[in-house]
This record gives C-alpha cells, structure tokens and sequence, in this order.
C-alpha cells in the first residue's frame, strides 16, 4: 500500500476492511503516480439539552431551538491526494501532497466552504535501515488513537459545527488528544519482526485558550521544538492485535503577564486486538500543560501554571454475517483546573458515547449510521450541559 493512503486515510483502512487497497496509479518515466481520495457526506440531527457554555466543553449549546440539522462531512475530510515515487541511487523517494474541500456552507452563493491542504511531505529511505519524513503530515503523539477510532467513517462529535466546516470531531477531545497536521521531520526504523519505532521534531505551538477568560496564556512558544515519539510492537495469527506508547514535550515560553516557560508533556498507551470478526481497542493518555482536545488548548492558567489532563476510550466492533459493522466506544478526555480558576466555568470532563453501523455497499462505498451523546460537565458544577446526535451518510473511497 502506497504511503499517501497510510498516512491519509489509514484510519479509514483500519476501520473498514471493505475499502479497497490502493488508489489509481500510472507511470511517469522513472516515476510511479499514486491518485486516491475519498468524500463523504452526512445528515446530521442534533438536540442541545440547555444553553449552559462550558469553557471548553464540546457539547452542543442550545440557541433559539434546542434542534438543529445540517449537512456536512465526518471526520475524516473530503481527500484527494497524489504521491509520486520512484528508487534512485539505493533511496526509495517520495512526495505527497493533498487537498482536502469543505463539503457545506451556511449561506447563500458563498460558493461553499473553505479548502485545506493538510499534507506536502517528501519521504526518503529504504527497508533495510528506515525512513525521513520532512514536510507537513499527522502528527505522531495521539496518531494511531484516531486512526483506530471507529467514527473515522462517521461523525462522532459535532462540536459548533452547524454546517460549513471542513469536519467534525469524531472523538476528538473525548478521549484522545488531536494528533493535527504538523511541519515535522521524522524518522521511522524498519520493521524489526513487529517492532517499530517513530521519533521526529515538529512545529512547536503557542499556548491558547477556548476563552480568552480563562487564559491569557499565548505567543512566544517558538522557542524549543516539540519532541514526539512513539513506538509499537504488531503481531499477526488468529489472536491479531498492536499495542503502542507515545511520548510529547515541548517548552511553552512567555506564558501570562510574567513571561515565565514551563513544559507541556504528555504520555500515551493503547492497544488494538482483533479476534475472529472482533476488534477491541483501549487506549489512555496522561499529561501536563497539554490542555484538552487540541495540543495547549487550556493547558495554562493565567499565571502561567500547567494543568494537569488525562483520558482515554475503549472500544468494540463486531462485523456480522452481512458485511456490516456494529460498533460501541465511550470515552473521556479530563482537565483540572488550577486555585484562579474558581468561577470561572472550566470543563472539567467531556465525554461521549458512540453507537454506529457501517455497512460495505460496495468494495469502495460505506453506508454510515451514528447515534453519539456528548456531556460535558464544569468544575463549577452549574454549566453543565449534554447534546445527542443522529447522522446517516456515505463515504467513497477510490
């Protein structure tokens, strides 16, 4: 399988033995061009059961009417990607860039919503001693969480979209960290009988906050890389599975009024098994000044002191005598707060259930049926709030 599908749909793969396993490929001279993609598309019903904000929760906020519909892409974007490789002077080569348009808009000739470019890497190695990465790619702390998460072919959580975003949440920030797409340089060791192992610098993020209450926390985060790794061991036979552990730091300078650094850490481990036509996944992370649902989203207060977060999701799938996928997960992904942040309506904890059928009309073609409850509760204990949707779709792999 060629590195564009790995790296841009590979959660979709993992999630759905139906999707077929290589795009359409041609030659170019001493080259090998490789096409694939995938759109989607969902009917999304949600109901808000109150108006409470959370800061930082990802529940679904009552507004004029407690329901709302939209139509708009999962989680996974709409895709379409190219890489180009070919083996010169002992060294497999290779680029891969992506585009990645917006499937909805909210308003009349608009021309619809926005585009994304998350991918423009270039690869460089060969099987005996590993491989580089340089170029902007998914992130390796929190990677394979979300390429094992079941709503890659769904939606999950819709957060504020109501139409005109580029993707929902899936379980983002309800039970792992969002890898992103970061600038990185990254090296890969070969494949040693399972084991394997990533370790790379990436672009290095400012601090922010959901709510400019909550943390005056920004800017100045430039100062030191991010450091990610993660290593994972495979296996193969009737009792399949992969366990992995990850690692994140970077130094957050410049924090609050004081202009004082601190670290943002983070450690990860999870597991995914598969027996018979059953999968089971269970995954935890753990972390300071790392925040909640995006990398240093309110991972500091505003004197500049790191909060500490952690969370995690289990999950099962069973494919049934149809071809179909039935699928439960319930995760959670937790923030504590800090002594200035009384009163001030922190998300303490978000979590979701999900309940979904993925059903393979064809080898590229995926029916997709979710029912997903996110909570999210405040330290405070008076913002609460909760949000239930109901999305039916299709996603088209090539």
């Amino acid at each position: 399988m060629n590195n564009k599908i790995k790296a841009a749909v590979a959660g979709a793969l993992l999630a759905s033995a139906s999707v077929a396993n290589a795009g359409i490929t041609w030659d170019a001279g001493e080259w090998t061009v490789d096409m694939s993609g995938n759109v989607n598309s969902f009917a999304i019903v949600q109901d808000a059961s109150d108006s409470n904000a959370v800061v930082g929760g990802l529940a679904q906020t009552k507004g004029n009417d407690s329901t709302q519909t939209f139509i708009n892409t999962g989680l996974l974007p709409n895709f379409l990607g190219f890489t180009a490789s070919t083996r010169q002077n002992d060294l497999d080569t290779s680029i891969t860039i992506s585009f990645n348009p917006g499937g909805s808009s909210t308003e009349a000739a608009s021309g619809g919503s926005g585009e994304e470019n998350r991918q423009a890497f270039l690869t460089f190695g060969d099987a005996s001693w590993g491989s580089f990465k340089f170029g902007k790619d998914l992130g390796i702390f929190g990677s394979t969480a979300i390429l094992n998460d079941m709503t890659l072919l769904g939606v999950g959580a819709t957060a504020t979209t109501t139409g005109g975003g580029n993707t929902t949440l899936g379980r983002i920030g309800t039970g792992f960290m969002y890898a992103d797409w970061q600038g990185q340089i990254a090296y890969t060791t070969p494949n040693m009988n399972g084991l394997q192992l990533t370790v790379g610098i990436a672009q290095p993020w400012d601090a922010k906050s959901s709510d400019n209450t909550v943390s005056d926390a920004s800017s100045g985060s430039n100062d030191e890389f991010s450091y990610q790794a993660q290593g994972s061991y495979s296996w193969t036979g009737d009792f399949a599975g992969k366990i992995w552990v990850g690692a994140y730091h970077q130094e957050v300078s410049n924090l609050a009024t004081n202009g004082n650094s601190d670290d943002a850490q983070a450690f990860e481990v999870g597991v995914s098994t598969t027996i018979s036509n059953i999968n089971l996944v269970a995954y935890a992370y753990s972390g300071e000044g790392i925040g909640t649902t995006f990398l240093l989203q309110d991972g500091f207060d505003v004197n500049g002191n790191a909060r500490d977060s952690d969370g995690g999701y289990v999950q099962a799938t069973y494919v049934i005598p149809t071809g179909t996928k039935l699928g439960v997960s319930y995760g959670m992904s937790n923030l504590d707060d800090n002594a200035v942040d009384s009163g001030k309506g922190l998300v303490e904890e978000n979590s979701m259930l999900t309940i979904g059928a993925y059903h393979p009309l064809t080898k590229h073609l995926n029916l997709v049926a979710e029912y997903s409850k996110v909570e999210s509760e405040a330290h405070d204990t008076v913002s609460d709030n909760e949000s239930d949707s109901f999305s039916v779709g299709a996603i088209l792999f090539f």
